[in-house]
């Protein structure tokens, strides 16, 4: 069966922390993830119904083995490789470049912000941008005016 969509870890954490999980759920509806991330989840807070563990079937493919990524990433990429879905939502930086050349759809935090943006899910991006900074979020100069410019703000 095909999910819709698969995340990593990080941006479960960064909207739970900010109180703004709900928009993957707005957005997305059910969120598949690898029990990796549910063991990188545990702490943030308790995981909603919505966002439910699918156990890996395949080993895990050497090429995502050898890239070095954290048990999250490497579990949610091989994740989306199995169930091919509309989105991998993921932050960390090698581990899109490394989805992406899989041929994997992928989306992070500020996708989502942007999305939901789009949908009028979110009045304004830049305060939420602000609060996920004010949590230890890492968000580069140039997406800080970036991300708010290109969606019209």
């Amino acid at each position: 069966m095909t999910n819709r969509v698969v995340s990593n870890s990080s941006p479960i954490i960064a909207l739970s922390d900010i109180k703004h999980l709900n928009l993957l759920y707005e957005l997305f509806g059910e969120i598949a993830v690898p029990p990796g991330v549910i063991s990188e989840t545990i702490s943030a807070a308790p995981l909603p119904e919505w966002i439910f563990e699918i156990r890996l079937t395949q080993p895990i493919n050497p090429q995502v083995v050898i890239a070095g990524l954290g048990p999250g990433e490497t579990e949610a990429i091989s994740l989306a490789r199995e169930t091919n879905p509309l989105w991998l939502i993921l932050d960390d930086r090698p581990a899109r470049r490394l989805a992406n050349s899989l041929g994997i759809p992928v989306m992070g935090t500020l996708g989502v912000l942007f999305a939901a943006k789009r949908k009028g899910l979110l009045a304004t991006i830049k305060p939420v941008l602000n609060e996920l900074i004010q949590t230890g979020f890492f968000l580069a100069p140039g997406l800080y005016r970036k991300v708010p410019e290109d969606a019209g703000e």
